[in-house]
């Protein structure tokens, strides 16, 4: 599992960063980024969690190399 976060859609509202603060941080404008795209299989549940719970659906899972 991979992920991103669009820069434009965050609003940097944290939910994903108290979720999951082993995969999320907010960067210096305050959006979300997502500390590396890669997964590890301990953190895909929490990571998955912050999907879900993105107000803006900003953070998305990369399903292959063309997203």
């Amino acid at each position: 599992m991979k992920v991103k976060v669009n820069q434009e859609a965050c609003i940097g509202c944290g939910a994903c960063v108290a979720i999951c603060e082993d995969m999320f941080e907010l960067n210096d404008e305050g959006t979300s980024v997502a500390k590396t795209p890669e997964v590890p299989d301990d953190k895909k549940e929490a990571c998955q969690d912050a999907i879900d719970s993105c107000p803006t659906g900003a953070i998305v899972e990369i399903k292959d190399e063309s997203n």
